[in-house]
C-alpha cells in the first residue's frame, strides 16, 4: 500500500492496523475518535516530562515551549482512544500525515493522555509507529499496535512486577531428576541481565561456548522473571529442529509450571506462556501475533537472525529481547551488536572457552597426529563459492576416503581408554563431517567393511533424506551402536552429545564460526564414562588454517586465540543468503542442483521444484491431508508428522531441507512449499520482501526521528536498483532533494558510508 498523503489517509491505514491487532474500530466501547479532551497543564502524580524535547523542564508533563507560563485549561481532541474491557483508558493515538514524522507528535499526544489517564501513547503516520509507555521510558519504534489483551497484561505486570533483587540467584537446580549447582559464570551472566534491565536496556546479548548450559542458563533466568512478575508470554526462537526439541525439553523440566509448546507449520496457535518456534516458521507467522504480545523474546544462535528475511521474524516484537550466541564477540556482525544495543562492540555478558576449559566446565581435546593430510600444501581453493561435488571429484576418491576411514579407526581403538576409561564399548562415540551426502554415504559403506561383524550397523548416515532421521539421532545417542555417525549439515549444530570422543573432519572448513560449532559436538562433559578428552582427526588442515592447537585455543582473534592464517584482520564475511540458511561455510550451497536420497544423487533444482509441484497436485485430489492445506485448515503433530513422512520417500525425498535449498528460500516450511504447489500460497513480490526487510531493520537501529524519515526516503533508490550506492545520492532524483548533503548533517561522512552498508548488508540483494 502506499504511503498516506493526508491524515485522513493515515487514519484509513490505522483503522485497518487497528483490525490486524483485534481492535473493532466500530465498536466505540474499543475505540473513540476525536476524543474531545480538557487539559490540565497540572502535573498529574506519576507523570513525566516529554523526553528528549526541546524546553522540557522537570516535572513538568508537557513542555515550556508547548505550554506558556500562565496558560488557561484549554481542550484538544485525542484522534483515537482505546480502552480497557472496564472503559478505562488504555492509550491514545496520535495520527499524522506521512509528511510528519510520528515522533514529534509527542508533544500534542502526552497532554492528552495525562488528561484521560491513559497510561500508553501510540504515535503514527500510517507508515511509522512509535509506542511510548511516557511513566517509564521515551517514544520507540515498533511493528504495529498492540491488542487489548497486550496493553491490559502491560498495565497488570507494571502494577504487580517486584525488583529482580527480591528474586534470589538460584545455586543449585533439578535437572531430569539430577540435582546440579548453577555454575558461577551462569550467576554472574544472571547478574549481569539485572544491572542491565534495572538501568533500563530492553535487549541482551549472552555469549557462551557451546556446551556450557546456554539452555539452562535461560531457563532459569526466564524463572525469575516470571517470579518477579516482568513477564507472563515468552517466545523461544530457535534454526533446527534439534534445538526446539532441546529448548522445549529444558523449558518443561525447568519451569513445569508454566504452560509451553511448539509452534509448528501450520499448526493452530495455542494460548500458551512460552512458545518455541522456529525463525523460519515464525517467518510466515509473525503477523499472527500483535507487535506487543510477547514480553520477552529469547533468540539462540541470535548472529543469524539478523540478515534478510530472519530479522522479520524478530524485530516483529517489541518485548524484551535476549539473545545467545555460541559465536565469540570478534565473529558477530556489527547489525547484532546494533540490535541488542551493545553500544561499545561487547556482549552484556561473556565467557570466553579457554576459561571454561581450564575450569573443567568443558572436555579439551587434542588433534590426532600421524594421519595423511589430503590437501597438500598450496592446494586451498580461494574462490567464496565452488561445488562441492567438484571438490570431492577433485580431493578425494576411493583410496584416499578409505585411508582415511582406517587411520581414523585403528587411532580411535588405540586411544579410546585413555580418551574416557569408562567407555564400554570400545572406541567410543564418533561423529564424521562429510563433503556431500555421497560422501558420506561411501565413508560410513567402507567403515562397515572395516567392521563386518555389525553387519552394516557400526557406522550410520544421518542426513534429511533417511527415513526418521530423529529416530537416528536418538539410536546414535542411547544404544551402543551406531558407534559412528556420518552426517552433512545435520549434526554441525544443534546436536547434544556428551558421550562423543572421536571428531572426523573430512571436508575442508572455511568458516571460523562452522568450525567452532563443530568442535563444539565433543566439549561436553561426560563423568558418567570418566571423559577426560577427545580427538579431533582433521584430514584437511582445517586446525591450521585456523591456528588451533592443544595448547592455544582458536577462539577468534583477540579472544585468545589467533586470526585465521596467523593475521589480525577481520574474517571475511560469508554471503548473506547462506547465514539465512544456516550454513556460514561459504562453498556448501552455491550449486545449482539439490543432493536428494542417503546416496546423495543430484538433481538439478529447478527439475526437483518442477516434480514437486507435479506430484503436489497429482496427490492433491485424494489425499486427506494435503486437502486439508488446501482449504487452509490446520494441521494438527500427527497430520505433518504423517505428511513428512509420507512425501519424504524414494525417489524423490521430498523434504524441508531439500525444498528450501531448491527455491532458494530458507524460510519456507513444507506446509509453505505444498501451498505453493497448489497455487494457494502467494509469493511475495521482491519489493515487498526488500519493503519488509527494511521495515525490520529500521525498527532493530537505535535512530534518531530524523535519520529514520531520511532512511524512508532513500530506501526506495535500493528497492528500485537492487542496493543503495553513495554516488546515488549526488543523482537524480534523489540528489533534487539534497539527500547527500542532508545525509552528512545527519550522520557524519563516513556515519553515511557506514549506514549505507549496513542497509545494503542486512536488505537489499546483492548487498556487501
Amino acid at each position: 500500500m502506499a504511503p498516506p498523503d493526508s491524515e485522513a489517509d493515515a487514519r484509513i491505514v490505522i483503522d485497518d492496523a487497528l483490525r490486524a491487532a483485534g481492535w473493532d474500530p466500530a465498536d466505540k466501547g474499543q475505540v473513540r475518535t476525536e476524543v474531545h479532551v480538557a487539559l490540565d497543564y497540572a502535573q498529574p502524580a506519576g507523570g513525566a516530562a516529554v523526553s528528549g524535547e526541546p524546553g522540557a523542564a522537570s516535572g513538568s508533563g508537557v513542555s515550556n515551549d508547548a505550554v506558556p507560563v500562565g496558560a488557561e485549561p484549554a481542550a484538544g481532541r485525542a484522534d483515537y482512544v482505546l480502552s480497557d474491557q472496564s472503559g478505562r483508558p488504555l492509550a491514545v493515538i496520535e495520527a499524522k500525515k506521512n509528511a510528519i514524522h510520528p515522533y514529534v507528535a509527542k508533544q500534542q499526544a502526552l497532554p492528552y493522555a495525562q488528561s484521560i489517564g491513559a497510561p500508553f501513547i501510540f504515535l503514527t503516520n500510517g507508515e511509522l509507529t512509535y509506542f511510548w509507555d511516557y511513566q517509564n521510558d521515551d517514544a520507540r519504534p515498533v511493528a504495529g499496535f498492540f491488542s487489548r489483551r497486550d496493553l491490559e497484561r502491560l498495565v497488570a505486570m507494571r502494577t504487580s512486577r517486584q525488583p529482580l533483587a527480591t528474586v534470589a540467584i538460584p545455586e543449585h537446580y533439578l535437572r531430569t531428576g539430577e540435582a546440579r549447582d548453577v555454575r558461577p559464570y551462569q550467576q554472574d551472566a544472571m547478574r549481569a541481565l539485572d544491572q542491565a534491565l534495572e538501568l533500563g536496556k530492553r535487549r541482551f546479548l549472552i555469549e557462551l561456548p557451546t556446551g556450557t548450559g546456554k539452555t539452562d542458563l535461560v531457563a532459569l533466568y526466564l524463572k525469575r522473571l516470571f517470579e518477579a512478575g516482568w513477564a507472563e508470554r515468552v517466545l523461544f526462537l530457535v534454526d533446527r529442529d534439534q534445538l526446539a526439541k532441546q529448548a522445549l525439553e529444558a523449558i518443561q523440566d525447568l519451569l513445569g509450571e508454566y504452560s509451553s509448546y511448539w509452534l509448528k507449520a501450520g499448526k493452530v496457535r495455542q494460548e500458551q506462556q512460552i512458545t518455541v518456534a522456529l525463525l523460519q516458521t515464525m517467518i510466515g507467522r509473525a503477523e499472527d501475533y500483535t507487535a506487543g504480545y510477547f514480553d520477552i523474546v529469547i533468540a539462540d544462535e541470535c548472529h543469524r537472525s539478523i540478515y534478510g528475511a530472519w530479522q522479520t521474524a524478530l524485530t516483529r516484537f517489541e518485548g524484551l529481547h535476549i539473545g545467545l550466541t555460541a559465536t565469540p564477540a570478534n565473529y558477530i556482525e556489527r547489525n547484532t551488536y546494533d540490535f541488542y544495543q551493545c553500544e561499545d562492540g561487547k556482549p552484556d555478558f561473556a565467557y570466553p572457552i579457554q576459561d571454561a576449559l581450564e575450569a573443567g566446565f568443558l572436555t579439551p581435546y587434542k588433534f590426532a597426529t600421524g594421519i595423511t593430510e589430503i590437501l597438500a600444501e598450496g592446494a586451498d581453493q580461494d574462490e567464496e563459492h565452488y561445488d562441492p561435488a567438484q571438490f570431492e571429484r577433485q580431493w578425494t576418491n576411493e583410496q584416499s576416503n578409505r585411508l582415511m576411514v582406517e587411520e581414523f579407526d585403528r587411532l580411535a581403538w588405540e586411544s579410546y581408554e585413555e580418551l574416557a576409561p569408562g567407555q564400554d564399548p570400545g572406541p567410543g562415540k564418533a561423529v564424521i563431517f562429510a563433503i556431500s551426502k555421497h560422501h558420506a554415504a561411501r565413508l560410513a559403506q567402507y567403515l562397515n567393511e572395516v567392521h563386518p561383524e555389525h553387519k552394516g550397523h557400526y557406522a550410520e548416515v544421518i542426513t534429511s533424506d533417511i527415513p526418521d532421521a530423529d529416530a537416528a539421532i536418538r539410536r546414535f545417542k542411547k544404544e551402543p551402536y551406531p558407534m559412528v555417525a556420518v552426517s552433512v549439515g545435520m549434526l554441525d549444530t544443534g546436536f547434544d552429545c556428551r558421550e562423543v570422543l572421536h571428531l572426523v573432519l573430512c571436508r575442508r572448513i572455511r568458516s571460523p564460526i562452522l568450525y567452532q560449532q563443530m568442535r563444539g559436538r565433543g566439549t561436553r562433559t561426560a563423568p558418567h564414562i570418566q571423559k577426560k578428552k577427545f580427538v579431533i582427526y582433521d584430514f584437511f588442515r582445517n586446525h591450521q588454517h585456523f591456528n588451533d592447537s592443544d595448547t592455544d585455543v582458536f577462539a577468534g582473534a583477540g579472544a585468545g586465540g589467533r586470526a585465521p592464517g596467523g593475521g589480525e584482520s577481520t574474517p571475511p564475511k560469508p554471503p548473506r543468503e547462506l547465514i539465512e540458511l544456516g550454513l556460514e561455510d561459504e562453498w556448501l550451497e552455491a550449486v545449482s542442483y539439490v543432493e536428494v536420497g542417503p546416496e546423495g544423487e543430484r538433481v538439478d533444482k529447478r527439475e526437483y521444484v518442477t516434480h514437486w509441484e507435479e506430484t503436489i497436485r497429482t496427490q492433491a485430489e485424494d489425499d486427506d491431508i494435503l486437502r486439508k492445506v488446501r482449504e487452509d485448515e490446520p494441521l494438527d503433530d500427527a497430520e505433518e508428522e504423517a505428511l513428512a513422512r509420507r512425501l519424504n520417500q524414494p525417489a524423490h525425498y521430498f523434504n524441508e531441507e531439500n525444498l528450501r535449498r531448491a527455491y532458494r528460500d530458507p524460510g519456507g516450511t513444507l506446509v509453505d512449499f505444498v501451498r505453493a504447489a497448489l497455487g494457494r500460497l502467494r509469493i511475495k513480490t521482491r519489493e515487498e520482501k526488500l519493503d519488509e526487510s527494511f521495515r525490520a531493520w529500521l525498527v532493530s537501529r537505535s535512530l534518531t526521528p530524523g535519520q529514520a524519515e531520511y532512511l524512508s526516503l532513500v530506501k526506495n533508490r535500493g528497492i528500485a536498483t537492487g542496493r543503495l550506492r553513495v554516488e546515488d545520492l549526488f543523482e537524480p532524483p534523489l540528489s533534487i532533494l539534497d539527500a547527500a548533503g542532508k545525509g552528512v548533517e545527519l550522520f557524519g561522512e563516513e556515519g553515511l558510508r557506514g549506514v549505507i552498508s549496513d542497509l545494503n548488508e542486512a536488505v537489499f540483494e546483492g548487498g556487501a
